[in-house]
């Protein structure tokens, strides 16, 4: 991979598939059998429609450690989730919000990956995000659309995903902005409906106001989500603790270069999968179409 914002789609390296072996019990053998009775499952729920090639169940059979039923369950709840929230997510593809990915600079992934070989989201929550421009739906679908593509690359697959929550100055017109029913929808989508494995979340320079997000947060989380957020506020020494200074920017006390790229520079990796986005917006029960 030549260029440092494209995502990795090369085949599984033989240190990556001992990983896969170690951590969610992946064998050719375990891989040939959970393809067969998944793609068999998908026949018996007819009424869901989810493409079945490998580029679409190998991520999802690997969330859910090669167990067919249980990536079935998962597919489900993917169904679930998009017939809640359709008229948010139906037919949606890159150019839809090419502008807030150019403009806005609330989404950015990390160039590097960290220690754990995981890609390091950070999202930026607060005095740089104006909801009077972008809204939290936008955010929502922007996220959205970066985990479709991220379902492409097996280093992804495989070491899971670490989300940096930045909330630098965040104030009331951040926090009018995320109403009890968005937050859900943001929780409901990471803990049931995502096939992918958030392996950490990190919230940073978080100020005392904060206290209201996390007030709002809190009903909807479930334990094992609980576990994996940690809070830092400007301690960045507490972060370096699950993320090495030298994985990490000067932004977050690192000692890589500051960040000096945003969506802007990621938007053209999102738009260069455009027919992925096309595949993957049938996704979802038959009766929607």
């Amino acid at each position: 991979m030549s260029n440092v914002f494209d995502i990795d789609v090369s085949p599984e390296t033989p240190e990556l598939l001992a990983i896969a072996e170690r951590d969610i019990r992946e064998t050719p053998e375990i891989r040939a059998k959970g393809l067969a009775e998944l793609r068999e499952l998908l026949k018996n729920n007819s009424d869901i429609y989810y493409c079945d090639e490998d580029e679409f169940l190998i991520p999802v059979l690997r969330t859910t450690h090669w167990y067919p039923e249980s990536a079935m369950k998962l597919i489900r709840q993917i169904a679930e989730f998009r017939k809640d929230h359709w008229k948010l997510l139906k037919d949606l593809m890159p150019e839809q919000e090419k502008g807030p990915f150019n403009e806005g600079n609330l989404v950015n992934i990390l160039t590097n990956k960290d220690h754990k070989n995981r890609r390091m989201l950070v999202v930026s929550g607060g005095k740089i995000w104006n909801p009077d421009s972008i809204s939290y739906d936008c955010l929502f679908r922007m996220f959205y659309m970066l985990h479709i593509i991220a379902q492409l690359e097996k280093t992804s697959q495989i070491c899971g995903c670490v989300v940096i929550y930045d909330f630098e100055g965040l104030g009331m017109k951040q926090i009018k902005a995320m109403s009890p029913s968005s937050i859900q929808r943001l929780l409901n989508f990471i803990q049931y409906a995502m096939p992918l494995r958030i392996k950490e979340i990190h919230f940073v320079k978080q100020p005392l106001i904060f206290e209201m997000v996390w007030a709002l947060m809190k009903p909807f989380l479930q334990e094992k989500l609980k576990k994996r957020i940690h809070f830092h506020g400007d301690d960045m020494k507490k972060l370096h603790k699950f993320i090495p200074a030298e994985n990490l920017p000067k932004n977050y006390g690192g000692t890589m270069p500051e960040i000096n790229y945003s969506g802007k520079d990621w938007y053209p990796v999102v738009e260069k999968y455009n027919d992925y986005f096309l595949k993957y917006k049938d996704v979802g029960f038959k009766d929607l179409k």
